[in-house]
């Protein structure tokens, strides 16, 4: 029996835009289990991209605008338990959240979004902690807050050998 541990691994977009001198985040509203919640554009790694490749494709699906990350905001840990419709044990799962910010490319008019997106919006941080309630994770706030505080790293801090990316040939 294999009981090897499998964390989930996660990337995640923390794209700001000034309008008119406010500072505002760029977030996803999606359908959940959970009801509307508000997302930052992230998603599952893919086989066969790198981190940084992985937030890029995830950014395009859940908001229709080009990405390009240019620094790793932070790496994340968080764990989510939810009980499960007549089963006793709860549905445990560990994400490793890999968070980006970097440049905001085209909005690709008419892209369809990823199924459950409902929209993309733009809010200001205050507005962000006002809704924390409707936040999918806790990490959207703490990724913004650490973006807030300067958090930047360069994108050489994670290597993805190659053997990952054969994976799509």
């Amino acid at each position: 029996m294999n009981n090897r541990w499998k964390p989930n691994v996660t990337v995640a977009a923390v794209i700001e835009r000034d309008f008119d001198g406010v500072r505002k985040f760029l977030l996803v509203e999606e359908e959940t289990r959970d009801g509307l919640k508000l997302n930052n554009p992230a998603g599952h790694l893919d086989p066969g991209e790198s981190p940084a490749q992985g937030c890029t494709r995830e950014t395009l699906e859940e908001t229709a605008f080009h990405f390009t990350p240019t620094a790793l905001v932070g790496i994340y840990f968080s764990r989510f338990e939810r009980a499960q419709a007549g089963q006793a044990e709860s549905l445990d799962i560990t994400y490793l959240r890999f968070a980006f910010s970097g440049e905001l490319g085209e909005h690709v008019a008419g892209q369809p979004l990823d199924e459950g997106i409902v929209r993309s919006v733009w809010l200001s941080a205050d507005e962000i902690r006002a809704c924390a309630d409707m936040h999918r994770s806790p990490l959207l706030l703490t990724c913004i807050e650490d973006y807030l505080a300067g958090s930047r790293y360069p994108l050489e801090l994670i290597t993805t050998d190659t053997s990952v990316l054969l994976l799509n040939k």
